[in-house]
């Protein structure tokens, strides 16, 4: 890896705590300033120099993206970025990241002489907030300023117009943040072979039947196609299993599936890829089914063959003997709400998960009746964002607080946020008390169809393997960016990992 650049200046960023140790030793005039920073853009400069001229030590604060409400996606830089844009700024000396919301708590420890605000917070009409402030500076008898108004500008109207483009940095903070390294990544894709994991879910069959059109009916709002040819790939849970069999598990496969001709296309598919497949034939149900008509290239149409019944209690009893008795290091149960999963059967297949054993849930839910919170206390939750704010019912929230309260809610120790196109956002530990933000790693989109199976398989894999939840999604989210490379849902393989990190080595400038 190069040297660590961003560390050049990092001697700067300090806690609040080492903070008030340096400067109650310091007698020189104190100024601090506070703010998002979210993109640091001239306004902020000519506020942080004006802050300068007035005091000898400059101390800037921030906002952690925790405590950030300003659209549903910022922070769009995170914490230790922004910090360290903050900390190159040669005259700035030192900057903290805020323990709070509010600057409150940080004026009182280390009481510096001045607290500067913008032009905007004038004086002659303060918000609350602002009151607030000057009267804690004022109690110990320091004082409010406010910077000049020659030129404003504002973040937001910024980020707004165009969205700087900063994913190398992105994935560059998680891995030095975490001293990650890419030969870390590599090592990880010989870790996962003695490992063993029990995948239970809904199998579905994802059929794309290629047509070219040929004409219309005039009488009708008919569109004529030709048959070209048709091709079939194991989805839902079952490709799950195939991800994590391709990345050199020891996979067992719990499923359900209809007594008709695509049980045996998985059957045999799976048996071929020396998957342990414990198929629950139902013969009064179809096997899951989606099959889409292209014509010309373009999506024309989508026909299911589903039933989304849930299960009966006899169904869902051969699923908890299975459980009990399959030995593995992780249960992973991949949620499609096709009939294994609902509100009656989620409580008793989680019951006879082996206790010591990694718990893993994933939700890819089309419809609106999933819940991922019904999965309480896994190690790993994945849901996505519709999920996630319909299961808590909040649609207006900035992802940072969704996720929260999403932990918090179903009481699991870690979470990724699938985001899509966007990339993930994770989460971890008690109250969220780490979190970062992973952007989509793919440069070649060719169908999104998958990319959340590789994601929870790899990702899986590496945190069993002793990765921490940053490393694991980073090798997930290589992962889902390469089955995005793909036309339809086929297993990434090690083969193909290997070639992702090689390609990522270059994409954040590694030598």
């Amino acid at each position: 890896m190069k040297k660590n650049f961003l560390n050049i200046f990092s001697y700067k960023i300090k806690t609040s705590s080492e903070l008030r140790k340096i400067l109650k030793k310091k007698t020189n005039k104190k100024i601090l300033c506070h703010g998002n920073f979210d993109v640091v853009h001239p306004g902020h400069i000519r506020h942080l120099l004006y802050a300068k001229s007035k005091a000898d030590i400059l101390v800037v604060s921030i906002t952690p993206d925790k405590f950030i409400k300003k659209g549903i996606y910022r922070p769009h830089i995170p914490q230790n970025l922004r910090a360290l844009n903050l900390a190159a700024l040669e005259f700035v000396d030192y900057v903290t990241i805020d323990d709070y919301a509010k600057p409150i708590n940080l004026i009182k420890k280390i009481k510096p002489d001045f607290f500067a605000k913008g032009y905007e917070y004038n004086s002659l009409d303060l918000h609350e907030d602002s009151e607030l402030e000057m009267k804690t500076v004022n109690s110990y008898g320091g004082e409010m300023i406010f910077t000049p108004g020659d030129i404003v500008y504002s973040s937001t109207n910024l980020i707004n117009r165009t969205l700087p483009n900063i994913d190398e940095e992105k994935i560059l903070n998680v891995m030095e943040e975490n001293k990650i390294k890419i030969d870390d990544l590599k090592k990880n894709l010989e870790k996962y072979k003695s490992k063993k994991i029990h995948v239970v879910g809904d199998t579905i069959i994802d059929i794309y039947t290629r047509t070219t059109v040929i004409g219309g009916q005039i009488k009708t709002p008919t569109l004529s196609v030709l048959h070209q040819k048709q091709d079939r790939y194991i989805g839902g849970a079952a490709i799950v299993a195939q991800h994590l069999k391709a990345a050199g598990a020891d996979v067992t496969f719990t499923t359900i599936l209809g007594n008709d001709e695509h049980k045996k296309f998985v059957i045999k598919n799976l048996r071929e890829k020396k998957i342990k497949i414990n198929p629950i034939i139902i013969s009064s149900r179809p096997t899951t089914s989606k099959n889409v008509i292209i014509a010309g290239g373009h999506r024309l149409l989508k026909v299911d063959n589903v039933d989304n019944q849930p299960v009966n209690e006899i169904v869902i009893e051969k699923i908890r003997k299975i459980i009990k008795k399959v030995k593995t290091d992780c249960v992973v149960l991949s949620d499609f709400r096709h009939g294994i999963f609902h509100v009656n059967s989620i409580n008793k297949i989680c019951k006879s998960i082996p206790s010591k054993t990694i718990r893993v849930a994933d939700s890819q839910v089309a419809t609106r009746w999933g819940n991922i919170t019904d999965f309480k206390k896994f190690d790993i939750i994945f849901p996505n964002e519709r999920e996630a704010r319909f299961c808590l019912g909040d649609q207006d929230s900035n992802i940072s607080s969704l996720c929260r309260r999403l932990l918090k809610e179903s009481k699991c120790k870690n979470l990724i946020l699938k985001l899509g196109e966007k990339g993930l956002y994770g989460v971890s530990g008690n109250n969220a008390k780490y979190s970062f933000v992973l952007p989509a790693i793919s440069k070649n989109i060719k169908d999104p169809v998958g990319a959340g199976d590789s994601l929870l398989a790899y990702t899986t894999l590496s945190f069993l393997a002793g990765c921490t939840l940053a490393e694991s999604s980073i090798m997930g989210s290589l992962a889902a960016g390469a089955a995005c490379e793909y036309d339809g849902n086929k297993p990434i393989s090690k083969k193909i990992m290997l070639q992702k990190i090689i390609q990522l080595k270059k994409f954040i400038n590694f030598v």
